[in-house]
């Protein structure tokens, strides 16, 4: 047999001290796998302590003086604009913030002193204002599309929360108020439980994934529960009344929701702001509770306001 050459033997010994260190290499574990989200699709406990401290300055608010509760809507409100403006602009839709901000101011005010007729008369003085200012910055369609938007967003966050100051504005003020609210959290605390022990078949999926039909139906439970409790037993309205008021309250609040989730989809964001953990930004707090607001203020009109 021939001998191997040199070369051939350095060869091998090289090969044969790879094959060692190789075998001493120690393999790197395995990636912890990741947390599995909620089904919720939020941070439980930080959502969980961020809305009962709302909650908290809210029943404070109606406790001491409802003139308090006024101003905390209007500096929502106020937050609430300039997250819709600035989600606008990523859309590279401007929109005057300045005559936007003292329209919602005027709005809320004139909801509490001076009724309904008040608040759309500032609505429509705040659309005019937004439309005259966006057009002496520059005219053409792009004044327009910025203007619009404007005025949707007037229209959307400042004149709904006006109806909630107008609940505010009765007798029983604090009182409606807070059963506003209460029949808000029913729906979504309803919604939420059915939503996970049973929810199996989405309501809407390409817009809002999390919710199912089953969570609505827990809802509608919830909230129908509550509401007659609150006007059968607390205000002295006919039981029903209740009845119907959770059944409109469910109906308004995930109408509010998926609305707000359309526009975060059709703007391309997640949440429209980040100032509240586990919810985002006011105005995905606030999406289900401005649209219920009217619901809500011509119920109690008609049944417990005579």
């Amino acid at each position: 047999m021939t001998e191997p050459t040199g070369h051939t033997s350095a060869l091998r010994r090289i090969l044969a001290a790879r094959e060692v260190a190789a075998s001493r290499l120690v393999e790197p574990p395995p990636p912890k796998p990741a947390a599995p989200a909620s089904r919720a699709g939020r941070d439980l406990r930080a959502a969980t302590a961020v809305g009962v401290g709302l909650l908290a300055v809210v029943v404070l608010t109606l406790l001491f003086r409802v003139e308090l509760f006024v101003l905390f809507a209007i500096i929502a409100c106020l937050v609430a604009d300039f997250e819709l403006t600035r989600a606008m602009a990523t859309r590279r839709i401007r929109v005057p913030i300045l005559p936007l901000w003292v329209g919602t101011v005027g709005m809320l005010i004139s909801a509490w002193v001076g009724g309904p007729g008040a608040l759309v008369t500032a609505l429509v003085l705040t659309a005019g204002t937004i439309f005259v200012w966006r057009l002496l910055d520059g005219g053409g369609l792009d004044a327009v599309r910025d203007a619009s938007a404007g005025i949707f967003i007037a229209s959307y966050a400042p004149f709904l929360a006006g109806f909630a100051v107008l609940m505010a504005a009765f007798d029983r003020g604090p009182l409606l108020v807070a059963t506003f609210i209460l029949m808000v959290i029913g729906n979504d605390l309803g919604g939420y439980i059915a939503g996970v022990l049973f929810g199996r078949h989405p309501m809407a999926p390409t817009i809002s994934p999390k919710k199912s039909w089953e969570g609505f139906a827990g809802s509608v439970v919830l909230s129908s529960t509550l509401g007659a409790f609150m006007l059968a037993v607390v205000l002295g309205a006919p039981w029903w009344s209740g009845v119907a008021l959770g059944v409109l309250t469910v109906l308004t609040a995930t109408t509010g929701d998926l609305a707000e989730s359309l526009i975060k989809r059709d703007l391309g964001l997640k949440d429209l702001g980040h100032i509240l953990p586990g919810h985002g930004g006011v105005m995905d707090r606030l999406d289900s509770l401005l649209v219920t607001a009217p619901v809500c203020y011509l119920v109690f009109s008609l049944a417990v306001v005579t």
